[in-house]
């Protein structure tokens, strides 16, 4: 108590005690937004306006340098969290639009910098060259509004990431030339060690870490705190690398991101984790360290600091604005994209200050220079933040409007589970074939069978279940527990599909035999064949040995008449979203005729996947799937039941032929939504689906799916 009393009495501004230091800036994060939100005002400017207010410059709370570290953790953070969030087959194919505005926001800020700090402001050459170059830069301190909105996906918000790092490189290594060259260091070793250094840093970021990454998690499977940690590490040891060789840490941050891109799919509970501690709290540190820097009583020291200020502040803007007007102009964006672009590159502040302070330490620039810096970086966070808000709003706005209309059925994903240790790997594979824009939840099902022990096994049941709603709650996907009591596994399972309209099944497989028998593991007492035979959606039969996240590659085996089931475009768009959520390439087997429709209906969707097609005529041609497998490839087998159109009798023995020869691989068998059918009777032939032109060949599919539903809308045949 006398200790308490103690600290009270000597509790004086600024605060040098980590505690109440800690306790007030976290009611800052959470007050200042809620506050400012009945204003109409962006979080992101309230969080500065309070580090203003709490700084040395403001009313001295906190002492100077009590929350560096957090705010240059929030900085990594915010380049690591751009790298991750990357659509990657989006930014390999926009990669060239990326380099073009990152050269033009470079370029642009540096020439019209020179003029301005030649001519207007009658710097020397070195001071001109750094002023020049600090225009250049630009940290995305917008860019959680734009993930706040969902609009990261946007190939505007692409192409301005992709730009950040570009310019950011740049500058940086510029900076790094002017600071050998004032410490008379720039000869032929300078630039030899250069080189090699950032040679070897990108090697260990872009190679190493993601090998060290796949076999982390591979070997690390439950421990979902050490996953967090372990990419933790891996983003400092990657910004302290970057260090190492001569730039910024923030280059490291984002290569980081990109290198653990693939790892860690947008879905996973290990995303949702790492989004929520850095919008939580290492981001907001870093905005309230950025209004720490800010003093505005620069303005008051005569007309020099305001010319300057004001010169610097009217510059950073209106070259960033040009970059941005000359990228809409080139690739024909929308005005609305063009803000956004503006909005996400405007801002200065991390790379801005760090080239001032030592431009300024070196005595390059003066304190007028350094002071007007400070005033730019307020002014441009509060614009950038205005403009990524409105613009990115109306943006996310359009893409409501483009999404196309729902089905009348939306999808339903039942998972049957037995085994508690295949409960997480299940569900994230229906996390990750869901679609986002569908509200319904997945649906968990537990199947006791109806006997004496029934009560006692619905009590274990509803415990395991449990681990289930706590595993999707970390992914923040909404799920719905079904426990059912039947007489047997595949009736309970064909009953509940039935009443909860489901369009997916998932199902574990643990048996390794050659035998088909036994897929559920010890409690589910039947066979495949009875299970398809009673559910004709479309099922999956999954055996995963590893995290789906460490897929390199993914296999996708088409049989030969796939394409005429009902279920193909529907498991077809499932097999591209697993793909890309788990960042693997996709390597598709089919005939020229399956390929031809594939390759329409990628066109007809406007899908973002990279897939390469190989031959495979006939499915006796299974063997030689193994040629191009790989231990960590994904292998996905489209089969067929017993009296379908692409049933072939080599399916026959499918899950022995899969176990033998991909063992060491995680499996997939899919079954199509499919219906025992005469196509005399739908009035159509296979015939009918000719190759050309694409519109006609999907317009033929959707009328025999049509057909299929007319006839079969009374109970579905279960035998052949």
């Amino acid at each position: 108590m006398v200790h308490s009393l103690v600290l009270l009495m000597d509790t004086h501004l600024p605060l040098k005690d980590p505690v109440p230091i800690f306790s007030l800036v976290l009611f800052i994060i959470l007050l200042a937004p809620i506050i400012l939100r009945k204003f109409r005002i962006p979080s992101i400017i309230g969080l500065i306006l309070a580090g203003m207010a709490i700084g040395e410059h403001g009313f001295g709370v906190i002492e100077k340098g009590s929350i560096d570290l957090f705010g240059k953790a929030g900085l990594l953070y915010i380049m690591f969290l751009a790298g991750l969030e990357l659509d990657m087959t989006e930014f390999r194919k926009n990669r060239y639009r990326s380099m073009v505005f990152g050269g033009l926001t470079f370029f642009i800020p540096l020439a019209l910098g020179f003029v301005v700090c030649t001519y207007v402001l009658h710097f020397n050459f070195k001071a001109t060259l750094l002023v020049s170059s600090m225009f250049a830069t630009h940290t995305l301190v917008a860019y959680p509004l734009a993930s706040r909105l969902g609009i990261t996906k946007n190939e505007a918000v692409t192409v301005a990431v992709g730009g950040t790092i570009i310019t950011d490189t740049a500058v940086l290594l510029i900076l790094a030339i002017i600071t050998g060259a004032q410490a008379g260091n720039l000869n032929t070793y300078f630039w030899v060690k250069l080189g090699i250094s950032l040679t070897i840093f990108a090697l260990i970021i872009l190679w190493l870490m993601p090998m060290l990454g796949r076999w982390f998690f591979k070997k690390i499977k439950d421990d979902k705190t050490s996953h967090f940690i372990f990419v933790l590490a891996l983003v400092f040891a990657a910004a302290f690398l970057a260090e190492l060789a001569g730039v910024e840490g923030i280059i490291g941050a984002f290569l980081a991101g990109l290198a653990l891109n693939q790892l860690i799919p947008h879905t996973s509970p290990l995303m949702n984790r790492i989004e929520f501690v850095g919008n939580a709290l290492f981001i907001p540190f870093f905005l309230i360290s950025v209004g720490m820097l800010v003093d505005l009583r620069v303005l008051l020291k005569g007309p020099e600091a305001l010319i300057i200020a004001g010169a610097l502040t009217i510059m950073a803007l209106s070259s960033k604005w040009f970059a941005a007007f000359f990228t809409q102009l080139i690739f024909k964006y929308s005005p609305t994209q063009r803000n956004v672009i503006f909005g996400l590159s405007s801002a200065h502040a991390a790379a801005t200050i760090a080239v001032i302070l030592i431009g300024f330490n070196m005595g390059i620039v003066d304190e007028h220079v350094l002071n007007g810096t400070v005033v730019l970086i307020l002014i441009t966070c509060l614009v950038g933040s205005f403009v990524t808000e409105n613009a990115g709003r109306r943006l996310a706005l359009q893409e409501a409007e483009q999404k196309p209309e729902l089905p009348d059925q939306p999808e339903r994903i039942l998972v049957p589970v037995s085994n508690p240790e295949k409960i997480e790997a299940l569900l994230d594979f229906a996390v990750m074939i869901k679609d986002a824009k569908v509200p319904t939840p997945i649906y968990p099902l537990a199947v006791v069978q109806d006997n004496e022990e029934a009560r006692d096994k619905i009590h274990l049941t509803n415990k395991m279940m449990e681990k289930a709603v706590i595993h999707a709650a970390a992914t923040e996907s909404n799920v719905q527990v079904v426990t059912r009591i039947d007489l047997n596994v595949s009736d309970g399972i064909a009953r509940a599909a039935k009443e909860l309209m489901i369009s997916d099944v998932i199902l574990g497989w643990t048996d390794k035999t050659s035998t088909t028998d036994r897929l559920f593991g010890n409690i589910f007492g039947t066979t495949m064949d009875n299970v398809l035979q009673s559910v004709w959606e479309t099922v999956y039969v999954c055996n995963f040995l590893h995290p789906l996240s460490t897929t390199k590659k993914m296999v996708l085996v088409l049989p030969p008449n796939t394409e005429y089931e009902l279920g193909f475009l529907h498991y077809l768009q499932k097999m591209f979203l697993l793909a890309k959520q788990a960042g693997a390439k996709l390597l598709v087997f089919s005939n020229t005729r399956t390929k031809s429709v594939t390759e329409a209906f990628i066109t007809q969707s406007k899908l973002s996947v990279e897939v390469t097609f190989k031959p495979f005529d006939t499915i006796e041609d299974f063997l030689i799937l193994s040629r191009e497998v790989t231990r960590d490839d994904l292998v996905v087998v489209v089969t067929a039941r017993k009296g379908t159109l692409s049933y072939h009798a080599y399916l026959e023995n499918i899950p022995a032929k899969v176990s033998r020869h991909f063992k060491d691989n995680n499996v997939i068998l899919l079954y199509p939504e499919q219906t025992e059918i005469d196509y005399l009777e739908a009035g159509l032939q296979p015939d009918d689906l000719t190759l050309a032109p694409i519109q006609e060949q999907l317009a033929n599919l959707n009328k025999l799916g049509k057909a299929f539903k007319r006839i079969f809308k009374g109970p579905k045949n279960k035998g052949s």
